[in-house]
C-alpha cells in the first residue's frame, strides 16, 4: 500500500522519480499555487468559505488568545468584520456561557493590574473600565473592593516617588505638579491635597503656605 506523503510548507521536494523530474519552474509554479490557497496553504482564509458563525468564533478566539476582552469588546469587533448582529450575539452568549467572556472577572483583574501597576484610583479605573463597554453594576463591585486605606496608600507612594523630582521647584510649582499628578489619576481633590500636604510638611515646607495654595488642578 502506498503512503501519501504530506510536502513540508519549506517547499522541498520529495525525492524519488517526481523529485526528480520537477524543475525551478515547477517549484515556483507550486508555491504559486500554494499561496493562493492550496491543501498546503499556511492561510487562514484556505479552503471553502466559512459560515459567519464559524468566522465569528475564530475571531473571538483570536482576539481572546492575545489578551481578555470584554463581551463589548469583541461585539465591537465582530461588527467591525461585518458579521451579522444575530450571528455575533449567539457566538458572544455561548463564549459567555462556557466561561471565555466573563466581564466580571476582566474588570477585577483590570482593577488590580492597573491600580498597583499605574497607581489609578477608583475614580479613573471605573472610566476605563466604562469605555470598556463594563455594566455599570460590575463596575462597582470590582472598583469596591480598594478601600480607602489602600487608594491613599498608593497615592502616597505616587508622591513620595514624585517627590524627589520635584525638588529645586518653586513651592508653588511644586505642589500644583503633584496635586495635578494624582488629579490625573483619578484621585479626588480632597485626598490629593492631604496626601501632598502631608508629604511637603515632613520635608520642611510651611503649613500656612500649604493652606494658601490649597487648589488643586482639575
Amino acid at each position: 500500500m502506498t503512503r501519501r506523503t504530506e510536502w513540508p510548507d519549506s517547499g522541498d521536494p520529495p525525492g524519488g522519480a517526481a523529485g526528480d523530474a520537477e524543475t525551478r519552474s515547477g517549484r515556483r509554479g507550486r508555491r504559486g499555487r500554494e499561496d493562493s490557497g492550496g491543501p498546503s496553504s499556511s492561510r487562514a482564509e484556505s479552503g471553502p468559505p466559512r459560515t459567519p458563525e464559524e468566522q465569528a468564533r475564530a475571531i473571538c478566539l483570536r482576539l481572546l488568545t492575545g489578551s481578555p476582552r470584554t463581551r463589548k469588546q469583541l461585539g465591537d469587533a465582530l461588527h467591525q468584520r461585518g458579521i451579522p448582529e444575530d450571528v455575533a450575539e449567539e457566538v458572544l452568549s455561548r463564549f459567555e456561557d462556557v466561561g471565555l467572556i466573563d466581564d466580571a472577572a476582566f474588570a477585577d483583574a483590570w482593577v488590580d493590574s492597573r491600580h498597583h501597576g499605574r497607581g489609578l484610583a477608583r475614580r479613573a479605573l471605573a472610566r476605563e473600565l466604562r469605555t470598556k463597554g463594563v455594566d455599570s453594576t460590575v463596575i462597582e463591585e470590582a472598583v469596591g473592593r480598594l478601600d480607602s486605606e489602600q487608594e491613599e496608600s498608593t497615592a502616597r507612594e505616587l508622591v513620595d516617588r514624585k517627590l524627589r523630582a520635584t525638588r529645586g521647584l518653586d513651592r508653588e510649582k511644586r505642589l500644583r505638579r503633584l496635586a495635578g499628578m494624582l488629579a490625573r489619576k483619578g484621585y479626588g481633590e480632597g485626598l490629593a491635597f492631604r496626601v501632598v500636604k502631608q508629604a511637603l510638611e515632613e520635608e520642611g515646607e510651611d503649613p500656612d503656605f500649604l493652606e494658601e495654595h490649597g487648589l488643586l488642578e482639575g
